[in-house]
């Protein structure tokens, strides 16, 4: 048997927004219902590189995977991505490699259509504003996700960088968007926190009733984008209990006191799944999202049959 192999530009031939978010909301149902194994991921933090890895294994669905994934913030400098994976996919049944895979843009992939997964059944189905605080490559994929599954007349886009929010406004001449301060932005139907901040940048007085916030910068210890009152005053939904305590958004206000477990409503999977109900019209709703190992496991399956489907990539005999 043969593994196949596929680069970057492979998985870039092959992925469709469409396909992953269908893919990433099963992933949640099927966890939802306990139908999927995941240990919490596991963090190797090299304080000396200025960076982590982190190991995410899963099975589901028939699928097993494993992301061994790199957060550096500083390699933009050094011409690489921030965020850099590699993703193992197996038979369950015998353990064989089917394939290895790029896992960059199926991270950047998954994350968006976790947090569209999460503004569909926690925003106000009527939701006709998106506001973006960062613009980098996770914006990218926030924006076309979420414009997947919601009619957005506006999209409001912060940056420190005015260099930076002109070109994602010319990279995406489909929407109609807007550079704006982080108030303006908040001020928005959905907002999406994308930055890897360790203090609060977004603050309760901007966030008005009915808002749904997906927070998604806060993915390790320290790291935190949202003022503690907003937590305390909407109801808020994890992707995973451990994760999020660890490294999520709750993270720091679970640590200093301000905000408790007891008080998270419940997981993304147990709402998909239909164990919780929804949002209600007027309240403020968060999304603490960590990014899950199932993600991984569903995004890269439908990748690899994609792949096989129109032969992309390239086979190799890593196993005699």
């Amino acid at each position: 048997m043969e593994t196949l192999v596929l680069t970057a530009k492979d998985v870039a031939q092959v992925i469709e927004i469409d396909a992953v978010v269908e893919a990433v909301e099963k992933a949640f149902f099927h966890y939802g219902k306990g139908e999927a194994i995941m240990p919490p991921k596991v963090y190797l933090t090299l304080k000396q590189f200025g960076g982590d890895f982190r190991a995410m294994p899963a099975y589901l669905e028939g699928s097993a995977a494993v992301k061994w994934v790199s957060v550096y913030p500083g390699n933009p400098k050094q011409g690489l991505p921030t965020v850099i994976g590699t993703i193992i996919l197996s038979d369950p049944r015998t353990g064989f490699p089917l394939a290895i895979i790029d896992g960059t843009l199926i991270t950047e992939y998954r994350t968006g259509a976790a947090s569209a997964v999460a503004s569909k059944y926690l925003a106000r189905k009527d939701s006709q504003s998106l506001g973006l605080v960062g613009c980098g490559a996770l914006a990218e994929t926030h924006l076309e996700a979420i414009g997947h599954l919601f009619d957005l007349k506006v999209v409001r886009v912060y940056n420190r960088s005015a260099d930076k929010i002109k070109t994602f406004i010319d990279k995406n001449k489909g929407f109609n968007i807007e550079g704006a301060t982080i108030e303006e932005v908040t001020r928005s139907d959905i907002v999406c926190t994308l930055t890897t901040v360790t203090s609060p940048l977004v603050f309760r007085p901007w966030v008005k009733p009915g808002t749904h916030i997906n927070a998604v910068g806060a993915d390790a210890p320290g790291k935190q984008e949202l003022d503690s009152t907003i937590l305390n005053n909407a109801k808020v939904v994890v992707d995973e209990l451990v994760q999020a305590t660890h490294g999520g958004e709750i993270n720091v206000p679970v640590r200093e006191g301000l905000f408790k477990k007891e008080d998270i409503y419940g997981t993304l999977g147990e709402i998909v799944a239909g164990k919780k109900s929804g949002r209600d019209d007027k309240e403020i709703t968060v999304f603490d999202s960590t990014g899950l190992a199932i993600q991984d496991v569903a995004v890269a399956r439908a990748v690899y049959e994609a792949a096989l489907t129109q032969k992309i990539g390239h086979q190799i005999e890593l196993i005699p």
